[in-house]
């Protein structure tokens, strides 16, 4: 069973990389499955999900809530806020690792926020995990996420003196975002944006708050993102390839993810997929000029992905 892409291109896009990735690795590979899993690291039994925006997080956070009812632990998701923080100074840092240790296990906290260093605040260390998705589909669903009717409608409701926005702004398409060179779609590297609106990249939310994490698609904030998904998280999923990305939370995490599969494929209790029908298609060459401006981007999102299939084929060979 699998998932809609939005074209036959994407599909094999995908095919061709999962190919090469099943390849690499021979039956003769030594593949520790204790020293892929960072579970076992962690402090105390609650799991801190700081998740990336346009991944498929909406659908794999209400999946937890459903895994709560079933497996017994504590559901608890942060409040949508006016403005939402995806880096804090390091005292309101403090402060929320401090509420996320302090909840009972077991326990699973959901909120987006870039990576926090626990240990940096002599905290027990929580069990990481998120998802990532190729990087310029996400960048162009993030684009036309934030124009839809039921988003701004949304905001509206919970902020009533929030303003609507320019009507130009959200008649613009992404093609013409991109080919006009507006500042919301020019992906410059080493460009920083404030820590309130900077979407762009999956890096900054495994990288974190150090300085060198904030320029755009820059190879300091590209290896120490790979750095902490290898030192500190349990299980990064990828949104294309989900019943990989499940099995591996379900081996690898079981106290929480046991059934995991069987939910999300429910049929009877489908979850809802946050897709957006109205989402015009972008061009290829705009896929193209956006794939030579998220090289660093591109190759994180390849590292998770392997590091999935390695995690994957640990199971594989224990079996």
């Amino acid at each position: 069973m699998g998932m809609d892409f939005e074209s036959s291109a994407i599909v094999q896009y995908y095919s061709d990389i999962n190919q090469k990735l099943t390849e690499s690795y021979e039956d003769t590979d030594v593949l520790d499955i204790d020293a892929l899993n960072n579970t076992r690291k962690a402090d105390r039994d609650v799991i801190f999900f700081n998740r990336v925006p346009k991944v498929g997080s909406e659908t794999f956070a209400e999946l937890l809530r459903r895994l709560a009812m079933s497996n017994g632990f504590y559901f608890t998701r942060d409040m949508l806020q006016k403005f939402e923080h995806i880096l804090l100074y390091k005292e309101k840092e403090f402060e929320l690792a401090r509420r996320i240790i302090g909840l009972p296990e077991p326990s699973v906290f959901i909120k987006h926020i870039c990576f926090m260093n626990f240990t940096e605040f002599n905290l027990p260390e929580p069990i990481y995990i998120n998802l990532v998705r190729d990087p310029v589909e996400r960048v162009i669903s993030w684009y036309y996420y934030v124009r839809a009717p039921w988003y701004l409608i949304m905001r509206k409701q919970q902020f009533p003196d929030l303003p609507f926005p320019d009507p130009n702004w959200l008649q613009k398409d992404f093609d013409s975002c991109v080919l006009e060179g507006d500042s919301e779609c020019r992906y410059i590297e080493g460009d920083i944006q404030d820590g309130i609106s900077d979407h762009r990249r999956q890096t900054l939310f495994f990288c974190g708050s150090h300085e060198e994490c904030l320029p755009f698609n820059t190879v300091g904030a590209l290896e120490r993102a790979k750095l902490t998904v290898e030192k500190n998280y349990a299980v990064v999923g990828i949104l294309e390839d989900l019943n990989t990305t499940l099995t591996v939370f379900e081996n690898y995490i079981p106290r929480f993810f046991r059934g995991a599969l069987n939910i999300y494929w429910d049929q009877d209790n489908a979850l809802s997929r946050n897709k957006n029908s109205l989402k015009p298609t972008t061009s290829q060459k705009v896929k193209d000029i956006l794939r030579r401006n998220f090289t660093k981007e591109i190759e994180f999102y390849q590292f998770c992905q392997q590091r999935l299939y390695k995690q994957f084929r640990a199971l594989r060979l224990t079996n």
